[in-house]
């Protein structure tokens, strides 16, 4: 079998197409074949070495599948299953071992394409609105990035809750599709002070709540977007990691809290997992969050699909074929 692998961390061009042995499923694992397989920021940290991996890796992390092999121990999955995840490195590969307990089955309705982009993404988007911060009719809320892969996503979700949108975006082009999407205010954050739109928007109160997936460019000044008590949910690092900052400047600016959750702990027992993807099914299902797979490369192309990526070229989700 096939899979892009790394050998060091670095840019784009050491992700490398290779041979590797396809593996046998042990105890309690299943044999996939993908079918689709998302490309996220996340992806990238891993590759940089932002996020430190074992060497040699194969990066990604969710995909939408068909099990091919089943393990001893195995009692909910049979050859043949659609099956899809959102958590676990290793996905730029055309087969892998995965823990069964860890897949979720695909329901009728959705395909594989649209799986593969949105099982991190929508899932991310779930725990952000559902738990994270609990979104409610009347709320105003700021999204950064609000025409990426999350940020389409959460725009559309918390639209759906009841809430009133921000979004930051760096282009004129990315405004008009966050706005189709839903957000009722949209900001280039290149050209205008997003501190003060919102404030002005929000008639000088803030927000209760700033998802931010950008990091470094955007953190120290979305506290200021906050009203008091707000909460700061930087759940990415697109412009780099956030750098070290005085715990008592969350008192300076008003008792805030800062959060910086990732998924795998909200998605940590069994239950979790289900119950997380299934309300997500079951919003995409409703038509209440619609998914825009906008870039599609085979997966022998991921580095070009990382340089996409970083570059900012990319709107929506970005999906490899094997």
């Amino acid at each position: 079998m096939k899979a892009m692998r790394i050998h060091k961390a670095g840019g784009p061009e050491e992700m490398k197409w290779e041979d590797v042995p396809e593996p046998a499923p042990g105890k309690g694992e299943v044999l996939i074949r993908h079918t689709a397989i998302g490309v996220n920021f996340l992806d990238t940290y891993q590759r940089s070495g932002l996020y430190p991996v074992q060497m040699p890796a194969i990066v990604g992390n969710e995909a939408a599948a068909v099990v091919e092999k089943v393990g001893e121990g195995v009692g909910d999955l049979k050859v043949g299953d659609r099956v899809a995840y959102g958590a676990g490195m290793g996905a730029y590969a055309e087969k892998r071992l995965f823990a069964a307990d860890r897949l979720v089955k695909i329901p009728d309705g959705i395909d594989d394409k649209t799986v593969a982009s949105m099982m991190l993404k929508g899932m991310t988007t779930q725990y952000l609105v559902r738990r994270t911060y609990v979104v409610k009719k009347g709320d105003t809320i700021l999204v950064h990035a609000a025409a990426g892969g999350v940020g389409l996503i959460l725009v559309q979700w918390a639209k759906h809750l009841g809430a009133t949108v921000i979004g930051t975006v760096g282009s004129a082009d990315k405004a008009k599709i966050a706005k189709a999407h839903g957000c009722d205010h949209v900001i280039l954050y290149r050209e205008t002070d997003f501190v003060a739109e919102v404030k002005k928007i929000t008639g000088g109160k803030g927000v209760p709540v700033v998802y931010d997936g950008v990091g470094k460019d955007t953190f120290m000044a979305s506290l200021d977007c906050l009203r008091p008590r707000g909460l700061m949910a930087s759940f990415g690092n697109a412009s780099g990691a956030v750098p070290p900052f005085s715990i008592l400047t969350l008192s300076q600016k008003g008792s805030l809290y800062v959060t910086r959750p990732t998924l795998n702990t909200y998605i940590a027992t069994r239950d979790e997992l289900v119950a997380t993807a299934n309300d997500l099914f079951d919003t995409v299902r409703s038509g209440a969050v619609k998914i825009e797979v906008n870039q599609t490369y085979a997966l022998k192309d991921a580095a070009q699909a990382h340089r996409d990526l970083e570059s900012r070229k990319t709107t929506g989700s970005t999906v490899l074929i094997p």
